[in-house]
């Protein structure tokens, strides 16, 4: 069994906003590979689907809780190292630019409060995680951030531009490319083939 955790936050205000790229993505998933229908997860806080990815068994998870606490939700499925390791976090970040995918394992949080809720509540770095860039970019495709805080948290509950929601179906689709790697081959070869 693998686990995919898409964070964002819960709510139709926030459901095609930046912040809420992982869960962009999952609904990506669920469409292409036909998963089960989302149902409500008490135990885990969270909302779950369940399907197969290249023949293996998968769960993908919403946590239903807002981002910073999104760790919550992963405790409650991920509990032994044999399971982070089969464990895959998909996030937006605002140091990439749009239409990016970074694969990274065993890394920081990066200032991503989501992934700091995770790696805290598992007491551990040692899973997966897929950056999803967001960040607007210049004609010359230098990173365009908005300067401040306020700026940078406006931007990130904006919802998705036309122009960005073609980059971001690209990358939702080599995503999906990633995850076929991972399970069949392992995180070592997906890193190497899709980074």
């Amino acid at each position: 069994m693998f686990y995919i955790f898409g964070l964002g936050n819960p709510g139709d205000e926030y459901k095609n906003t930046r912040h809420n790229s992982g869960r962009l993505v999952l609904d990506a998933i669920f469409k292409k590979y036909g998963f089960s229908d989302w149902k409500m997860d008490l135990k885990s806080k969270s909302i779950i689907s369940k399907g197969e990815i290249a023949g293996e068994s998968i769960v993908l998870i919403k946590p239903d809780t807002f981002m910073n606490n999104s760790g919550n939700s992963a405790m409650a499925f991920v509990d032994t190292p044999k399971k982070r390791e089969r464990t895959v976090v998909i996030y937006d970040d605002i140091d990439l630019p749009i239409g990016t995918l970074k694969i990274s394992y065993n890394r920081g949080d990066g200032g991503h409060n989501g992934l700091a809720s995770v790696i805290k509540k598992l007491k551990s770095r040692e899973f997966v995680r897929m950056r999803v860039g967001v960040a607007p970019t210049t004609p010359s495709g230098k990173i365009k951030k908005p300067s401040g805080e306020s700026a940078v948290i406006k931007f990130l509950m904006g919802d998705f531009k036309e122009s960005e929601e073609k980059e971001f179906k690209k990358i939702s689709k080599r995503i999906m490319e990633a995850l076929e790697t991972f399970v069949l081959d392992g995180k070592d070869k997906m890193m190497s083939v899709h980074n």
